[in-house]
């Protein structure tokens, strides 16, 4: 697989505010989408709780077989045929038996790759939200999201969205145009092998990141 880093010439040429995430958006290196998805809107429509969405404030990229954590480091299995599919799918798993984790599978067919989310900061149906997470009004809005699991939980997304379409789905993401911040990079977080590969991007400092918000963690990076 070809090895890509962030700083990647590859442009794409946007779309309008509001409007859904084209599949071209996926078809690119992973670190770029990854960058690129902070502030877009992760958008899931059901049919019990109407429209629920949050802004995507945290990430992570998992990028082929040399990837000791990603899921294709094994080769392909009937697990992770998702990541060997088409760009702008989603591949969601079920984490240690508990939590369904979402992901967008990345660049070209037959690269596997995705970008995982680790969070959002909700924008539209937090009362549904609340539901799903079993919390009450006091709890912080931007903890509802926050952590892979949750987010989830929130949006609503199960096992039985794996290989949804992002692009055509009731599950989708938009681009309003939002800038939340300087984003930053860092290790990665949650796992026990791929550690040192600095590939989780976030709004440095939002509250509802899961992860280190405040300082930029070791071996990381922060832009604006």
């Amino acid at each position: 697989m070809t090895r890509f880093t962030r700083n990647s010439s590859v442009k794409f040429s946007g779309a309008p505010a509001g409007r859904r995430v084209p599949r071209e958006f996926y078809e690119r290196p992973t670190l770029v989408v990854a960058e690129e998805l902070i502030g877009k809107v992760l958008v899931h429509h059901t049919a019990g709780g109407g429209r629920v969405a949050g802004a995507i404030v945290e990430v992570e990229a998992y990028i082929g077989e040399s990837d000791p954590a990603c899921h294709a480091a094994p080769g392909p299995t009937r697990r992770n045929a998702p990541l060997y599919g088409p760009p702008g799918v989603a591949y969601v798993y079920l984490n240690y038996g508990i939590h369904c984790l979402l992901n967008a599978v990345t660049e070209r067919e037959g690269d596997p790759a995705a970008v995982l989310f680790r969070a959002i900061a909700p924008l539209e149906g937090v009362s549904v939200m609340r539901r799903r997470r079993q919390t009450g009004p006091d709890t912080p809005v931007e903890l509802l999201g926050r952590g892979p699991g949750n987010l989830a939980r929130a949006l609503g997304v199960s096992l039985r969205h794996n290989r949804s379409d992002l692009v055509e789905s009731r599950l989708t993401i938009e681009d309003h145009g939002l800038r939340l911040g300087p984003v930053a990079w860092g290790p990665r977080i949650g796992i026990r092998v791929g550690v040192d590969r600095p590939w989780r991007c976030f709004v440095a400092g939002h509250p509802a990141v899961s992860g280190s918000r405040a300082s930029v963690p070791a071996g990381g990076t922060i832009r604006s």
